[in-house]
């Protein structure tokens, strides 16, 4: 059974799972680490915090109320699939918040201390972020909105939220303390990161460049030992003459084995490497996709 012809459906049950289970993370580190120590978060949940530290309106509440309308907006020009599991996720992310906000909980303390709540906070919120952003969805209206604004102007997406988010940083200082404006912007930072790490991991794609006099033996060595095939280039170096420059993506645990590969001896190789921001296809192939076709 597939959904929409597309994904299988118990593909699609996972990311609902992992979805729902990293806005549920998202919320625990928003209400039971952050909201103590008065450190805020960015886009519209972090406005929601300030009007319901000023109003004591429940956060929960808020968070969807202002989301809402940006989700709405921005989601119209998007895709379904994004839209349906935003809408999801921040109502799971917005209904855990009022159930941590219980009194169930009321007298679970994780930390006091504010530097402490900064880190491990922002750890758990990015993760949780991270997850519900790798299975196709998000927890803030802003970065909705911020895809439709950087198509009519020269912003990116990323300095459109940021933006955003120094203003209301700005502003929680000017009502509260400053430096709970300053522990805010080191949480974003730690958010942004764990995020990035979530949506890559260890799977994070490096470019590997190899040059080379002996292009087939080391291209053979790495379809053995890796299962990767590799494009061959030819290529003439000033000094050294005629060359084969092979490239290869390969994920960044796999990464110690290639150098032992460019490594030895009887190759005289050497390698650079550099991060991949977006791998997109199928070029990256394990040992048994390659068998596979290799039969047929």
């Amino acid at each position: 059974m597939h959904i929409s012809g597309k994904e299988p459906a118990n593909r699609v049950i996972l990311h609902y799972v992992l979805l729902i289970l990293g806005s549920i993370i998202a919320a625990f580190a928003l209400e039971k680490i952050l909201v103590p120590s008065h450190i805020m978060d960015g886009g519209m949940v972090g406005i929601a915090m300030i009007i319901s530290t000023l109003s004591k309106l429940p956060l929960g509440i808020l968070t969807i109320c202002l989301n809402l309308p940006l989700v709405w907006i921005g989601g119209r020009k998007l895709e379904k699939s994004f839209f349906i599991r935003t809408i999801t996720a921040m109502a799971v992310f917005s209904l855990a918040l009022e159930f941590f906000g219980t009194e169930w909980f009321e007298n679970l303390t994780v930390t006091e201390d504010k530097l402490l709540a900064t880190v491990f906070g922002g750890l758990m919120l990015g993760f949780g972020v991270g997850l519900v952003l790798l299975n196709g969805g998000c927890l803030d209206g802003t970065e909705a909105v911020a895809i439709l604004i950087s198509k009519k102007f020269n912003f990116s997406v990323g300095q459109i939220v940021l933006f955003f988010n120094v203003l209301i940083y700005l502003t929680a200082g000017f009502i509260f303390e400053f430096d709970r404006a300053l522990y805010s912007m080191l949480t974003y930072i730690i958010v942004s990161k764990v995020e990035d790490f979530v949506n890559t991991g260890m799977e994070q794609g490096k470019a590997v460049m190899i040059i080379t006099n002996n292009g087939e033996a080391i291209a053979q060595d790495i379809y053995q030992t890796l299962g990767r095939t590799v494009t061959l280039i030819e290529g003439s170096g000033l000094i050294s003459g005629e060359k084969i420059v092979l490239y290869c993506v390969i994920t960044r645990i796999e990464l110690s084995t290639m150098r032992k590969i460019v490594e030895k001896d009887d190759y005289s190789a050497f390698m650079t490497v550099s991060d991949v921001s977006e791998i997109v296809g199928k070029h990256i192939k394990s040992k048994e996709t390659l068998k596979i076709q290799k039969t047929d």
